[in-house]
């Protein structure tokens, strides 16, 4: 059996050998726990361990495990997987974070539809790092202008930028992206002054050393936490 609680410690573990490697704080790090396709109760059992950071890819998937663990306090859930703008309430009214921002349009919805008296939706661009044609995000070059456009919400405050650089790449080349993306927050900075953008979500369970060294403030580990996407729990 998969012990949710041991593979908590060791992806803590590698997160502060990691950031202590790059002579970062630590707790500069928030490992997010990508939970698609798992039980809510494998959750719940990430959540008696320590664990407060779900990301999900799947609307209704999501909607049904934030109700079935809604006796638990202080669970924060993030929205990680592509967004339709015609499906973009239910995100407004449940989550806490979206990362994979695309469009302008999806963004106004989210901020138009985020109920009075929540706090703003935190929202990350997504960047298509390596210029893939299958993968979602757009293109770097894109971000600044996007950026603007977002910066003027008032149910949403963008946070930052994420990316998923191609697996394929050799390990130069992936902390190469991560390096870039870094830039491309930097840049933002400097043409939309919101006090929020501080966000780099970046790097994943194979990954997650060269992405702190780059400057990741969020890590999406799922295969280290939970096991392989087709593991059910017996």
């Amino acid at each position: 059996m998969i012990s949710i609680a041991e593979n908590l410690e060791k992806a803590a573990t590698r997160i502060r050998s990691a950031a202590e490697e790059a002579g970062r704080d630590p707790s500069g790090v928030q490992l997010l726990a990508v939970s698609k396709t798992k039980p809510a109760e494998l959750l719940r059992e990430a959540a008696n361990a320590g664990q407060k950071a779900f990301g999900e890819n799947y609307i209704q998937e999501a909607l049904d495990k934030i109700e079935a663990l809604s006796d638990l306090p202080g669970l924060e859930w993030h929205f990680i997987g592509p967004l339709q703008s015609n499906k973009t309430r239910p995100v407004a009214e449940h989550f806490s974070w979206v990362h994979s921002i695309d469009r302008a349009k999806v963004a106004r919805r989210l901020s138009e539809q985020r109920p009075e008296g929540m706090a703003p939706l935190n929202l990350c661009i997504q960047v298509n790092i390596d210029d893939e044609p299958t993968k979602s995000g757009v293109r770097p070059e894109e971000v600044p202008g996007l950026a603007q456009e977002l910066s003027g919400l008032e149910g949403c405050r963008l946070r930052g930028l994420m990316a998923i650089p191609d697996p394929a790449n050799p390990a130069a080349v992936q902390r190469e992206r991560f390096r870039e993306l870094a830039g491309l927050l930097a840049e933002v900075r400097r043409g939309v002054d919101n006090g929020a953008l501080d966000t780099l979500s970046m790097g994943m369970s194979g990954d997650l050393e060269a992405a702190i060294a780059e400057g990741a403030t969020i890590v999406r580990l799922g295969t280290a936490l939970f096991g392989p996407r087709d593991y059910e729990a017996q």
